[in-house]
């Protein structure tokens, strides 16, 4: 369990304060993580990793030369928002374009999309490669959903490697593409992880047992079995990842790299015993090995479990992994001379968000819109546990304090844009944008992009009709609807959907709003009462789809609470 915190939610912002602190040498902060404290050529691809906190040495230990220019960090577990990486993307770039780099997760894939998005807009070049090397997430004939673990160093070593070399983007993003191709990885675990202020683990094995094929979120696993001995696991292992192959390759007379990776509680003196029989096992199927690493790469905060990865190599993916990198967790050949980044470029305080003209009508509105986000955010205080209770039991146990997070965030906006004089649209607007940033995740993705819908239609000109508000709620569910989640998914969808129909229905009815909305709560609880039964088909909990059934999910629980807190 986890030990040493003050305010569980600030544990992420804290603990990078103080990496950063310790590792001045290589890394600054930067909003949304760490960038380079040293300076690299004009024309430097920038590799732009990361992923939720939790991970270490992954994201935050592995920037610096010969590796990644920059790492967003969200809060624990759950990914850094579009804003952060943007930020952390502008900081790192040098004039050859980002490639962002990181596990396949769909909160991750969300928010680093949205960066792309707004970097590109702003002339950045952007390429992206996800990796997928977890074999137990996804059949190999659907390897693009596979998640990604401990592969994660793979794809980061050599794409860095060819960016330090001067390698241009597309070229970077060519060879970042072949590693992961090329990278299968497996895990077991001997216990889950505790966060911090939790008095559960995120799932909990039975003494003597072992899951197989687990996640590095907390995620537990897709089969159990009796713990096997340490010549046993590396069998365990080793087979499973020759029983799948990159194409073109045969286990005989080809060269991989083994990664022996502890996920947070096994000892190295224990990974050194099963590695021992790795890499006889792995000489007995005629595998060359190249440079090997045993030790902590990418964990899974307190978890005790390990797994292997295999790196399959070519004559130059073999080049870029022998490649020369110093960072504050992962060095390699000798030191790089490295000038320091200038002292001057600290970066500027930013300003609040500008608010345009507003009517009287429509602030009155906002100041009511400000008192609904400090509702939200007491009624969330209250709820974080169970809604983490709740989102363990087949995801990563985060939805709880991500949620908590977005609306303390835009609890705060809301008031100093009302104190600004905005209007409904703009406090709105305002929230939203406060809200993605700070709670990250799918969550904060899609709760950003709802309330950018609501603010947008509701504007700030005049105080809204009944028929107005269920317009911007119909804009609200088409947002989050573009995110992929369909009815019948086990989502936030599933309860935003009856909402937006029965609140739309009773208005064009001619009920006044406030009964409107009263009788949509009604249809929210239940639809999220009703997603008890459901299998998930979205998110981290797909993978583990069995263990949802009989609870509900976390974000439609979550979205019915919320319009009910604000109905008053």
């Amino acid at each position: 369990m986890t030990r040493l915190f003050n305010d569980p939610a600030d544990f992420a912002d804290e603990a990078t304060d103080g990496f950063v602190a310790a590792n001045e040498r290589w890394v600054r902060r930067v909003h949304g993580g760490v960038a380079r404290s040293t300076t690299s050529p004009d024309g430097t691809v920038a590799l732009v990793v990361g992923g939720g906190s939790g991970h270490y040495p992954a994201f935050g230990g592995l920037v610096g030369h010969g590796l990644a220019a920059g790492a967003a960090m969200g809060n624990l577990f759950a990914s850094p928002s579009a804003q952060q990486v943007a930020a952390v993307a502008r900081a790192s770039e040098h004039g050859g374009g980002v490639l962002l780099s990181y596990g396949n997760y769909a909160g991750d894939v969300l928010n680093f999309d949205a960066a792309a998005r707004t970097l590109e807009a702003e002339g950045i070049p952007v390429r992206t490669v996800r990796v997928t090397d977890d074999v137990t997430s996804a059949p190999a004939d659907r390897s693009y959903e596979r998640r990604g673990i401990a592969g994660d160093l793979c794809v980061f070593k050599v794409a860095g490697a060819a960016a330090e070399r001067g390698d241009d983007l597309d070229t970077v993003t060519a060879i970042a593409d072949r590693a992961n191709d090329r990278t299968r990885s497996f895990g077991v675990a001997f216990s889950g992880c505790s966060l911090p202020g939790a008095e559960e683990p995120l799932f909990e094995v039975p003494e003597g047992r072992m899951a197989v094929g687990m996640g590095i979120h907390g995620e537990r696993g897709i089969d159990e079995t009796d713990v096997p001995t340490a010549d046993e696991l590396a069998s365990l292992l080793v087979s499973r990842l020759l029983d799948e192959l990159p194409a073109g390759v045969s286990a005989a007379g080809s060269r991989a790299v083994p990664i022996l990776n502890g996920l947070g509680s096994v000892k190295y003196e224990e990974l050194f015993v099963v590695y021992r029989s790795v890499q006889r096992l792995l000489g007995d199927a005629g595998v060359v090995l190249a440079e090997p690493e045993v030790g902590e790469l990418v964990t899974s905060f307190d978890m005790a479990g390990v797994s292997l990865t295999l790196f399959w190599l070519d004559d130059e993916l073999e080049e870029l992994w022998a490649a020369p990198a110093d960072t504050p967790a992962y060095r390699k050949g000798g030191a790089v001379p490295q000038e320091r980044v200038a002292a001057s470029v600290a970066a500027a305080e930013a300003t609040p968000d500008a608010v345009g003209p507003a009517s009287d009508d429509s602030r009155a509105v906002a100041a009511r819109i400000a008192a609904g986000f400090t509702a939200v955010r007491a009624l969330l205080d209250e709820q974080a546990d169970e809604l983490g209770r709740i989102d363990a039991i087949a995801g990563d146990g985060d939805h709880g304090i991500g949620m908590q997070r977005g609306a303390h965030a835009a609890a705060d906006a809301a008031s100093g844009a009302v104190e600004r004089g905005a209007g409904a649209g703009s406090v709105l607007r305002i929230a939203g944008d406060a809200w993605s940033d700070k709670a990250g995740g799918t969550s904060g993705a899609i709760w950003g992009a709802a309330l950018e819908a609501l603010g947008r239609v509701l504007g700030d000109d005049q105080r809204p009709s009944g028929a107005t508000v269920a317009d911007a709620v119909g804009a609200a569910t088409e947002a989050v609807l573009a995110f992929g989640a369909t009815v019948g998914d086990k989502t936030m969808v599933d309860a935003l959907v009856p909402f937006d129909e029965v609140l739309r229905s009773r208005i064009d009815e001619g009920a006044p709003l406030a009964e409107a909305w009263r009788a949509a709560v009604v249809a929210a609880g239940t639809a999220a009462d009703g997603t008890a039964a459901l299998l998930p088909r979205m998110g981290r909990a797909r993978t583990h789809a069995e263990h949802a059934v009989g609870t509900p999910d976390p974000g439609a629980v979550s979205f019915a609470l919320i319009v009910a807190t604000v109905a008053p």
